[in-house]
């Protein structure tokens, strides 16, 4: 089973018409705004640098390990945001790694709210490594030819925020890259996904703060996949939370503010299908999120929950 598990992975990469949920997966999703929507950059009051690890289905041979790292700023007085994202996702043989440029537009609704149109530009290095492929014939030419393609794309997005609440919608990748393979006679190509986050905040007490967020993930023939999460912060300090992934599994998050401006966070989840659940340890994450504020600024101006 081990020997052909890589093998395995790479024909599925590469195969016909290939449909489903291909863009990397973090249960810390709320921190990883910029990359799922460009109108997000700029929309807190500091310069902010996130990065997340994740390491899928621990155990499994070949499984995802994804990294990614987002900076953004506000800018002419905050009328405007930039943003720039790193994401590196490997299953198997194949890596991707992304880079991207976000810039928004951000109009004043009223003295409370905003609303942002955002645009991305990236870029995927994209490759398939098949001479690490374990396979039960090590001469069979359909494995023979490695892959390393560059696939410029475009997002984007619309992102409505207040205080206490928001919501937006997003494609992160409006073009679908074809990859051929000549050794498999086969086309492959990125799908098209479509995002809709939302989020908000409610005092439960004195100390107590609920923070519930939503996910939702659409893309061509796959089934629309959502991730629920209610997070609880504790005297602004500490976060207990729980996600349920629909489809898939459920998880649990923490997370420790050692600053206003530094947060660390952690999740564990695991899968309830059977058919994965039983050859994996379940997956991690680390999540660290810093907030640089200019030194004109003794403090954020207000909470930036999201």
């Amino acid at each position: 089973m081990k020997k052909i598990i890589l093998g395995t992975i790479a024909f599925i990469a590469l195969t016909t018409s290939l449909k489903a949920q291909q863009d990397a997966m973090f249960t810390h999703y709320m921190y990883n705004t910029l990359w799922l929507n460009p109108a997000y950059a700029g929309t807190r009051d500091a310069f902010t640098i996130t990065a997340i690890h994740r390491s899928q289905w621990v155990g499994f041979e070949g499984a995802p390990i994804d990294q990614t790292l987002t900076m953004h700023s506000p800018i002419l007085k905050g009328k405007m945001g930039v943003g720039l994202s790193v994401l590196n996702d490997k299953i198997g043989p194949t890596k991707s790694t992304f880079l991207a440029l976000d810039l928004d537009y951000q109009i004043k609704i009223n003295s409370k709210s905003k609303l942002s149109f955002g645009l991305k530009g990236l870029v995927n290095f994209y490759s398939v490594n098949l001479n690490k492929s374990i396979l039960e014939n090590q001469n069979d030419n359909a494995f023979s030819e490695n892959i390393n393609r560059i696939l410029p794309n475009s997002g984007a997005g619309i992102y409505y925020y207040r205080e206490r609440f928001y919501a937006g919608i997003s494609v992160p990748k409006l073009m679908e890259n074809k990859i051929k393979s000549s050794s498999l006679n086969a086309v492959s190509k990125e799908q098209r996904h479509y995002f809709f986050i939302m989020g908000t905040v409610f005092n439960l007490s004195k100390d107590v703060r609920l923070k519930p967020t939503c996910f939702i993930k659409a893309t061509e023939i796959a089934p629309i996949e959502g991730d629920v999460t209610a997070n609880f912060i504790i005297k602004d300090k500490f976060t207990l939370g729980a996600m349920y992934r629909t489809g898939d599994g459920f998880g649990l998050l923490l997370g420790y503010n050692f600053t206003e401006q530094f947060i660390v966070g952690y999740s564990f989840d695991w899968s309830m299908v059977n058919t994965t659940r039983k050859y994996n340890s379940g997956s991690h994450e680390i999540m660290l999120r810093y907030d640089l504020i200019s030194k004109s600024k003794s403090k954020i101006k207000s909470p930036r929950f999201f």
